[in-house]
């Protein structure tokens, strides 16, 4: 075949793969023109969680930012792995009844599962009736339309220790958290995140003040990866979280572990340098990183830079601020 004849069969496939393309290409019916903007922004919204979960933590990414384009990168490619949504699924296998002086109440099991996941990714707490109870008041308080139609199970004044009763209950508690987990409003909301971790994180806080680092520790591993797949769309809000797991490793002697945990702290706050866990994180580092033989310069530099750009403040250090988190 010449040229020529090679040039006219290569305008003739790419015509046919454009006139295939046009033809595919369906065209906006008048209802979709006439459709609100507003509207269609909604359902784009709907169709496409993960890209809303990127808009909201763009919004949320510091313009005075100082990082690399290198720095920028790997924070971005963090963002994304983070917005990726998480599906859990909420069982209650058990109950137990506990009477503690003058009252009695049933304490029901509650086992969070990551779908796909094997049982290590498990998270178990455990809540009362009062505890739903009050969940239920505060999301009607801020959500009142999306949960005009969501029943909660009423209180008997007789018979709410039978096995009929709380095996009833046990039905109903799974499918109402199922049900709020389903709302996407609500499963982001602080209320329904503190009615899941809360209890925990302010048992582990009053072990940290009062110096049972073990004990501490121990629930705030717990208690971590659950917050990690509650906020995947918010990484910085587990910072305080993981600052006080670095705190209870660095009091124990745990050096390496407490650096692995800074080091997880502060990649979430690269884009957040005004967050006031991030100076007391770099000035917990820096000694860190000296002692283990890691790079300490770096930050040394980080440290410097902020200081150069802030007028001098006073600045809690990173122990003093994690006693103040959950103080009743």
């Amino acid at each position: 075949m010449d040229q020529d004849s090679h040039c006219t069969a290569e305008r003739e496939v790419l015509e046919a793969v454009s006139r295939i393309t046009t033809f595919s290409t369906p065209s906006p019916t008048d209802e979709e023109q006439n459709q609100p903007k507003a509207e269609i922004s909604r359902q784009v919204r709907k169709e496409n969680p993960e890209k809303d979960d990127l808009q909201d933590s763009s919004a949320s990414l510091s313009p005075n930012s100082s990082m690399t384009t290198k720095e920028l990168q790997e924070y971005w490619r963090n963002e994304k792995s983070q917005c990726r949504q998480v599906k859990l699924l909420f069982e209650i296998p058990s109950t137990r009844i506990v009477e503690h002086h003058l009252s009695k109440y049933v304490m029901y099991k509650i086992i969070i599962l990551q779908t796909g996941s094997f049982d290590s990714n498990k998270s178990v707490i455990e809540r009362r009736y009062s505890d739903f109870e009050k969940l239920h008041r505060n999301l009607l308080e801020e959500f009142s339309e999306e949960m005009e139609d969501v029943t909660f199970p009423k209180k008997t004044l007789t018979g709410n220790f039978t096995e009929e009763i709380i095996n009833e209950r046990k039905l109903a508690f799974k499918d109402y958290l199922r049900l709020l987990y389903s709302m996407k409003y609500i499963r982001r909301s602080k209320k329904f995140i503190d009615f899941l971790t809360r209890p925990e994180l302010q048992e582990a806080y009053g072990c940290l003040r009062g110096g049972q680092y073990t004990k501490a520790l121990e629930i705030l591993l717990e208690v971590i990866g659950l917050q990690e797949r509650l906020t995947r769309g918010n990484p910085v809000s587990i910072v305080p979280t993981l600052c006080a797991i670095v705190v209870c490793h660095k009091d124990l002697d745990n050096l390496a572990s407490a650096f692995e945990y800074a080091e997880k702290a502060l990649s979430r706050l690269r884009a957040h340098t005004s967050h006031r866990y991030y100076i007391p994180l770099l000035e917990t580092m820096i000694p860190l990183a000296y002692e283990l033989g890691k790079d300490f310069l770096s930050l040394q530099e980080k440290l410097e830079e902020w200081k150069a750009k802030k007028d001098p403040i006073r600045v809690f250090t990173l122990k003093e601020l994690a006693v103040r988190e959950y103080v009743q």
